[in-house]
């Protein structure tokens, strides 16, 4: 209970801040916001999607566009299945990504290959790429713009401090912004 006491208390706040204002950006703009994740991360993307979509944007004027690549399971056992698991995400960003757009990438390693083509391809043409890492932040960490790293060893521990960053982003927008 101490070390998850411990991993949450050591969130960077200011980053937290810097990525709700990416968020705030890109819905002001019209971009599309991607999220993206592996096993308990592809989960925690789902889920943040869903608060966004929902809880964030339901009933206001102003709506965030945002999916989670993680969610259209024909099309990632095509890719998959067809031509290699590194590329189901980054074939989808090339047919919805466009400059400008938010990619949100999360890896409790930073060293998913899939997470990582993903994030390469998005930098490439122009995307603001965040990430929320763990441990050492794996090569994910110094490969996206904004970094939100868990610097924790305990995998589950690192995915509950992504949860709580999730959370921390949507909820900004779901009780301190007017309806």
């Amino acid at each position: 209970m101490r070390q998850l006491h411990a991993a949450l208390d050591a969130i960077d706040l200011d980053k937290v801040g810097q990525a709700i204002e990416w968020f705030r950006e890109a819905r002001a703009q019209g971009r599309a916001i991607f999220v993206l994740g592996n096993g308990g991360s592809a989960a925690a993307a789902s889920h943040f999607a869903t608060d966004m979509v929902k809880g964030a944007s339901y009933g206001r004027p102003s709506r965030f566009r945002i999916m989670a690549l993680t969610d259209s399971l024909p099309t990632i056992t095509a890719y998959a299945n067809d031509v290699a698991y590194e590329i189901v995400f980054v074939e989808q960003l090339k047919n919805f990504a466009a400059p400008g757009d938010l990619v949100v990438a999360i890896s409790g390693s930073g060293n998913s290959p899939n997470v990582l083509r993903a994030v390469e391809y998005a930098n490439s043409i122009g995307c603001r790429t965040l990430a929320l890492s763990g441990r050492d932040g794996g090569r994910l960490g110094p490969l996206a713009r904004l970094n939100l790293q868990v610097s924790e060893p305990h995998m589950g521990r690192i995915e509950d401090a992504h949860l709580a960053i999730l959370h921390m982003i949507s909820y900004y927008f779901m009780d301190t912004e007017s309806w």
